[in-house]
């Protein structure tokens, strides 16, 4: 091997001069000392530095040529021996092998982890089975549902089987008997009803006002027909279903000036001036029907209508859920710093009352991305989705993508 005493490059033993500066080259001597010789870059363009390098190659290969076409072995033989030179030189070299196995090891350890994670991302996914069209996960469940332990009925006190008081009894008739019956209503309006207490019980159909409750007058302000007995003034502010957890002021899409997505001056999801899923006034499902013996407590049980409360998957529903707004979550600084984009997939339930519930991540992201979809997922207004002409609640899947622009 030879040596450029300007440059400081060394160059194979049948060049004479250097290819770079044309300085002379002189042999280097055997020596088992090593120092450190950085290499200086050209101030020449790329261009320039790739013609040069260009040129060198064309040089080398014609200075090769006569040799290799007069003893094509000889030249292998010497070309192969410069190699191994090369490589024991470099392998030499202080911690080349201890810096070769860590790397080594390093790769092998990453290779090994990616496949292992993959193994158990895929085992879980062969694991869990999905549920009414939709992926089920219990990695996270910030959502609040409240239609989940709820028996199907129409009542909101407790322990019974309708009714707004406490007890058993279901209502004032002389023999004993089931109260029945329901009512809805609504204005057209493209929000869910909104939440609030029932306003007084009165033969008289007038429009409910879910604005505000005003102090009772001659003639009532609002009023569902239903058994005296089974009315309690609930403490809510407006009037409204109490049912709902829907907190903007609204009667809801139905129509007939009550609260509800049916037809009539009643509240709830049936048709008539009464409350609940059933008709013609008075409330606990079917067609009206005076209960008796003391006044009524919650839960009913609608022997029509218990299908109705139960969460659809969409292809099982009439109308699906129609969203009308869906804010968009914001990134959190932590994720902004680490730059961390994707995807988080969650379910959830579009509760017939117009609320998202029973929120769970079936894809996650680190650093709070996950927790800023759901409380946006909790901010969406929609349209219940219905079955038969009745609000339901129905399964959806929600994607929200995180970008850095």
């Amino acid at each position: 091997m030879k040596r450029c005493k300007a440059c400081g490059e060394e160059f194979a033993s049948q060049f004479t001069f250097c290819p770079i500066d044309g300085n002379q080259l002189g042999e280097i001597k055997p020596t088992h000392t090593y120092e450190y010789r950085p290499t200086l870059i050209s101030e020449k363009s790329l261009l320039q530095r790739l013609g040069s390098e260009g040129r060198f190659l064309l040089d080398s290969f014609q200075r090769a040529w006569p040799q290799f076409k007069a003893n094509p072995i000889l030249f292998a033989t010497n070309q192969l021996r410069q190699v191994n030179a090369t490589a024991r030189r470099i392998i030499t070299r202080p911690y080349v092998a201890a810096a070769s196995l860590t790397a080594i090891t390093i790769i092998l350890a990453v290779v090994l982890g990616a496949i292992f994670l993959d193994g158990r991302r895929a085992h879980q996914a062969l694991a869990s089975e999905p549920d009414e069209d939709l992926v089920p996960t219990v990695t996270l469940d910030l959502g609040q549902d409240d239609d989940a332990k709820a028996k199907p009925g129409v009542g909101v006190a407790g322990n019974g089987r309708v009714g707004f008081n406490q007890g058993r009894g279901e209502g004032s008739g002389p023999k004993p008997a089931r109260a029945q019956g329901g009512g809805s209503g609504g204005d057209l309006s493209q929000l869910p009803p909104s939440q609030g207490r029932p306003p007084r019980p009165s033969v008289i159909p007038a429009p409910i006002p879910t604005t505000y409750a005003r102090l009772s007058q001659t003639l009532p302000e609002a009023g569902i027909n239903i058994d005296p007995v089974l009315y309690k003034d609930l403490p809510f502010r407006d009037y409204g279903d109490p049912r709902s957890k829907s907190l903007i002021p609204s009667n809801g899409p139905g129509t007939g000036g009550g609260v509800g997505t049916n037809q009539g001056t009643g509240i709830g999801d049936g048709k008539g001036p009464g409350f609940g899923p059933g008709t013609n006034g008075n409330m606990g499902g079917n067609d009206n029907g005076p209960g008796c013996c003391g006044s009524g407590s919650s839960n009913g049980s609608n022997p029509n209508s218990n299908d109705f409360d139960r969460v659809f998957p969409p292809r099982e529903v009439t109308t699906r859920a129609r969203v009308l707004s869906k804010p968009e979550p914001s990134y959190t600084e932590e994720a902004r710093r680490g730059g961390i984009t994707g995807t988080v997939i969650l379910s959830a339930d579009f509760s017939r009352t117009g609320q998202v519930t029973n929120i769970r991540a079936v894809q996650s992201l680190c650093c709070g991305l996950t927790e800023k979809a759901v409380a946006a997922a909790r901010q969406i207004r929609f349209v219940p989705a219905t079955k038969d002409g009745r609000a339901v609640s129905m399964h959806m899947q929600l994607e929200y993508n995180f970008n850095l622009y």
